[in-house]
């Protein structure tokens, strides 16, 4: 048996989650689910982000003490789990955890031994946002692309700083031996390309607590707090045992990682850079996605288009949202969402696509099969169509080969009418209602990690040679 391990980011606790990072959840979730589908042993991590400067602020903005803040913050997205159909095993770590802390100052030592770290005097254009130094040439009219509603904070003041520069040659030599290292290629190609042209500057890992003291404490120096994505980017480690639980951490490790196109150089650069000072081996792999707009603009509070995956949820289901995302959200480009086009694809989709064609499928046998048809090939393989898709991440393409799918079992009934055929010929036409019922079973191994919830209901309903006592996916 493989082991495989998959993690998202972690978000950031100073907004409620929104449907960006409930795509970013589910995708992972998808591909954790298809891997364990297919006989592999799966740690899945998720959690939250919960030092740094946004949400010291943030806090200070409400009135309230840090941790208290943090806690209220974190629990909205545990809460997450359940309504986006997430394995029930799928661990939850948070940076304020202590073995976290922990793991994040032994983490700084070994860099700090390799000879990477060292302080110095600076001072830089800093973007709270992207919690991120920015350089004149990353800066648009003076002002971060990313957040351009945000003031930029100019910091001056002595910090630790990372020797990134000292591992320009082995990152580009490590992604000339692994050009599937970042999915999309053309993200690796992007980044690439910018070191070659601009090469790497070292970067600042810590604040002075006197200005801003929630964060991880250096060691060896009570006056400076950890970075945020210094201590952040060691939870991929932490949450599989390191340094405490080598023998956990060895079965699981390398990584996984899934996160958004903003934070290709945290994750493809800086991160691989600290594992190899550590002494530790790359991540596997880094899965880049796109953004999800609402109605071509960028979702923020004050434009008021920010879409609350949960209340989606609430009003279609679970597997609704989940279908959506994987079927009519890229993988990995920017995709644009309105609550319309949820509503006309659920409707296309699911209410009048999967939940009738079962609903079909299911009063022919109840009608005409006296016994419930058995799993066809118990065991076997998932289609090569589909699992193509799955092997490089590729979500929609492998939805679409299931929907496809779906269509032709439409187009199969229509084309046999096994419902008049049954009345004419009784042999021939239960031989076709048991063939569609099988083709439905095979159907619905592809669901399981798309539409866990739906799988389980269609194969206990062939199961019990049952029509669904209501519809699956009601038409709104």
């Amino acid at each position: 048996m493989k082991t495989f391990y998959i993690t998202t980011t972690l978000p950031y606790v100073n907004a409620d989650p929104h449907i960006g990072f409930a795509f970013e959840l589910i995708s992972a979730d998808i591909i954790a689910r298809y891997k364990r589908l297919s006989g592999d042993e799966v740690f899945f991590n998720t959690g939250t982000d919960e030092h740094g400067t946004k949400v010291w602020e943030k806090a200070k903005e409400e009135g309230k003490d840090t941790q208290t803040y943090v806690d209220e913050y974190a629990e909205k997205f545990k809460k997450l789990r359940e309504p986006l159909g997430l394995l029930p095993d799928v661990n939850f770590i948070r940076t304020t955890d202590s073995h976290h802390k922990l793991a994040a100052q032994e983490f700084w030592k070994r860099c700090a031994t390799s000879g990477d770290i060292y302080k110095k005097n600076y001072r830089i254009k800093y973007c709270v946002g992207c919690e991120l130094e920015k350089t004149e040439s990353e800066l648009a009219d003076g002002r971060c692309p990313v957040h351009p509603n945000l003031e930029l904070q100019v910091i001056e003041e002595e910090n630790y700083f990372f020797r990134l520069s000292g591992y320009q040659k082995k990152l580009l030599a490590f992604y000339d031996a692994n050009p599937d290292f970042v999915v999309p290629a053309f993200r690796l190609n992007e980044i690439r390309s910018l070191i070659k042209e601009k090469g790497l500057e070292d970067f600042s890992i810590s604040r002075l607590k006197s200005k801003m003291p929630w964060g991880v404490s250096v060691p060896d120096d009570n006056d400076h707090v950890m970075y945020v994505w210094f201590d952040a980017l060691v939870n991929y480690i932490s949450a599989i045992g390191w340094p405490d639980h080598l023998a956990q951490f060895e079965k699981w490790w390398p990584v996984t990682q899934f996160a958004g196109k903003d934070q290709v150089r945290q994750q493809a650069v800086m991160w691989q850079a600290m594992l190899l000072s550590a002494g530790l081996p790359p991540s596997k792999q880094i899965v880049i996605h796109g953004f999800i707009q609402s109605g071509g603009q960028k979702m923020s509070k004050s434009l008021g288009n920010v879409i609350d995956p949960l209340a989606l949820v609430q009003e279609y289901g679970t597997d609704a949202l989940r279908f959506y995302l994987a079927r009519h959200v890229h993988p990995f480009e920017d995709s644009d969402f309105t609550v319309e086009k949820f509503k006309e694809a659920y409707n296309a989709d699911l209410a009048n696509g999967i939940g009738n064609l079962t609903s079909r499928i299911m009063k022919m046998a109840t009608d005409h099969l006296s016994t419930p048809v058995s799993d066809p090939n118990p065991g076997s393989p998932l289609p090569f169509g589909f699992t193509q898709h799955l092997d490089t991440f590729n979500i929609q393409a492998a939805t679409s080969f299931l929907t496809e799918w779906v269509t032709s079992l439409d187009q199969k009934i229509q084309e046999t009418e096994p419902f008049k055929l049954v009345k004419q010929d009784k042999e021939k036409g239960k031989a076709i209602i048991i063939e569609l019922v099988k083709d439905l079973f095979a159907a619905t191994r592809m669901f399981e990690p798309i539409l866990p919830e739906t799988a389980a209901k269609i194969q206990t309903l062939i199961a019990g040679n049952n029509m669904p006592s209501a519809p699956l996916f009601p038409r709104k």
